[in-house]
């Protein structure tokens, strides 16, 4: 990893990012990516479709919920501040959603979706944060390969607890109460 000049970005100097990128904050460098491609917004509505209509909201009589679940959401986390393509938090940490900008809970599951030269950003300046905030779940999608990655936090470690390809119907951590079908999250 190349050793940042200057001095440490703020969200001041964030906020100044045009609306086309998002920016993040991650050991001080402001970083901008470009908005995804079809690839990954299609990987997004598929996987957040079969999952909001399972979980996000009250719960209801036979269905799972107790989640909250928001897309590109921003999280303030120590000094940092991410937006993973998907986060969700718990009823029991998150009780309701608060009206607000940002996060500073940290959820209870992220999502990164691949896009082009972002793999290295997600897997090695992220997945570090997320752990050393106790998020206790991760999954890396990958839109190109069509492939899930499944993540647990162990002792503040991540262990593989899946990995997942092409059009499996998968049952994933923490939402293995239902059945996933890879299929609906990538382009024909």
């Amino acid at each position: 990893m190349k050793a940042r000049e200057g001095p440490p970005a703020t969200y001041e100097d964030l906020l100044k990012v045009p609306d086309i990128f998002i920016a993040e904050i991650i050991d001080g460098e402001l970083i901008q990516s470009p908005r995804p491609g079809a690839r990954h917004a299609t990987g997004a509505t598929g996987m957040l479709t079969q999952i909001c209509g399972a979980f996000h909201g009250p719960t209801r009589p036979g269905a799972p919920g107790g989640w909250w679940i928001l897309f590109e959401p921003e999280l303030h986390l120590h000094g940092d501040v991410v937006v993973p393509d998907a986060a969700g938090w718990r009823h029991e940490r998150m009780p309701v959603i608060p009206d607000v900008a940002y996060f500073e809970l940290p959820p209870d599951w992220v999502c990164e979706i691949f896009s082009p030269r972002r793999e290295e950003i997600d897997r090695v300046r992220k997945m570090p944060i997320y752990g050393r905030e106790g998020i206790g779940h991760l999954w890396l999608v990958d839109p190109v390969e069509r492939t899930l990655e499944v993540y647990g936090l162990e002792g503040g470690r991540w262990v593989v607890l899946g990995t997942h390809a092409g059009d499996e119907r998968v049952r994933a951590a923490p939402f293995a109460t239902v059945e996933l079908d890879l299929s609906r999250w990538w382009i024909p």
